[in-house]
């Protein structure tokens, strides 16, 4: 960057060593160092005149300039390091510039995770589906647990730090749930300890969820082994609803999914409030205030 430096002082402190001024006298008197000094020396002798150099550039040359093809690049190799995207680039541009054009883009870094098996044209086709029923229509249905070894993931601390914390490093129990989402509203949950199974999965659905659902509501799920049986296509048809499957390898079609996360850290947190661990997953379906909106 520019010189902080005013000419004025640059003359000034010329004119006292032309003097006979001793430098270090003049360095002092002025608040510059003898490198200084000796640098607007050096550029008189070399040039005639002391002025600060003007008209350069200021920091590093944008490598990067085509603006739409780097962020169609980023879409295309987002998943890759910033030194193998500068690889996949070319041009000699290094990690730093791809790290400075990422920001230029505003481009954070955040990874979500797909399947390779999945079939995109059958779920395009559930899309699709899904769009001939109105919202109050569709029932989502998934099962979810947790254990005592989970905990919840943050600690504030000294930046530079970690927050240091413990938790068991054997799971001794284990609290599962199943439930359904309608318009936000979780309906029909049930905690159990252990996994689930298809006795559980229909009782669950003849005796909790179905006495609440009117005639034509869909029911969607994954399909998991145990929640396809002739008896359960029986029982939801004696009611007047169906019973959609999920595409294969396509959990985040099932909005249900996106609750457990909260529900999950609502519990990390409470671990301790409660005499177990079962009343704190009982407890989270009634007071987890993002739940119960």
């Amino acid at each position: 960057m520019p010189s902080p430096y005013s000419y004025d002082l640059r003359c000034k402190a010329i004119e006292a060593v032309g003097r006979g001024e001793r430098k270090s006298e003049v360095c002092r008197m002025l608040h510059i160092s003898r490198n200084t000094l000796d640098l607007w020396l050096k550029r008189l002798e070399q040039t005639g005149d002391c002025r600060a150099v003007t008209g350069f550039q200021t920091g590093s040359r944008q490598k990067i300039t085509d603006w739409d093809r780097f962020r169609a690049f980023v879409q295309q190799h987002g998943g890759k390091t910033q030194a193998q995207m500068a690889q996949l680039w070319g041009d000699n541009v290094s990690q730093q510039n791809i790290s400075d054009a990422l920001k230029k883009i505003g481009v954070s870094r955040k990874k979500t995770y797909g399947y390779r098996e999945r079939d995109e044209l059958q779920r395009q086709a559930f899309r699709e589906q899904l769009k001939t029923k109105s919202a109050d229509e569709i029932i989502y249905v998934d099962e979810a647990g947790i254990d005592n070894r989970e905990d919840y993931p943050y600690g504030y601390c000294e930046i530079g730090q970690r927050f240091a914390a413990f938790k068991s490093g054997k799971r001794t129990e284990r609290v599962s749930w199943i439930a359904a989402l309608c318009q936000r509203h979780l309906i029909a949950p049930l905690t159990f300890e252990g996994s689930c199974n298809r006795d559980l999965f229909e009782m669950w659905l003849e005796h909790c969820l179905l006495p609440q659902l009117q005639p034509g509501r869909v029911i969607v799920i994954d399909n998991a082994s145990f929640h396809c049986s002739q008896y359960i296509d029986e029982i939801v048809a004696a009611v007047g609803c169906e019973i959609w499957y999920l595409p294969a390898y396509s959990p985040d079609l099932n909005q249900i999914e996106h609750w457990w996360f909260v529900l999950k850290n609502w519990m990390r947190q409470r671990w301790d409030e409660f005499d177990s661990f079962r009343d704190c997953v009982d407890a989270a379906f009634k007071y987890c205030p993002n739940v119960l909106s």
